[in-house]
């Protein structure tokens, strides 16, 4: 039972849950309120208040080779760090999800 303790998804909910924790013990020393100056809300690139000419890069290209890459190294890095004879299951479970995105995200 202690070994599922350290798997990835028990790991990640309980940092989760010590972030909002800590989120909620810390809101206290944040600035609420302020409504900003005259110019809180323009536009502003590279030094210059007025622009005419803004660049929009796209990336829906670039995002399925960086999900391949999260996906894989998750992947590599739960079945790396899985080396309890008890807990197989886990990394075939993750196998198993990252070949269904992997074909979700190069289907045509």
């Amino acid at each position: 039972m202690s070994a599922i303790l350290y798997s990835p998804p028990v790991v990640f909910g309980l940092f989760l849950l010590l972030f909002l924790l800590l989120l909620r013990l810390l809101d206290r020393y944040a600035v609420h309120g302020g409504t900003g100056g005259a110019h809180a809300l323009d536009p502003y690139a590279c030094g210059q208040r007025d622009f005419e000419n803004y660049v929009n890069p796209d990336y829906t290209q670039f995002f399925r080779y960086a999900f391949v890459f999260t996906v894989m190294h998750v992947v590599a890095l739960v079945i790396a760090t899985a080396s309890v004879s008890g807990l197989t299951v886990l990394p075939l479970i993750y196998v198993a999800a990252s070949i269904l995105s992997l074909a979700i995200i190069f289907r045509k």
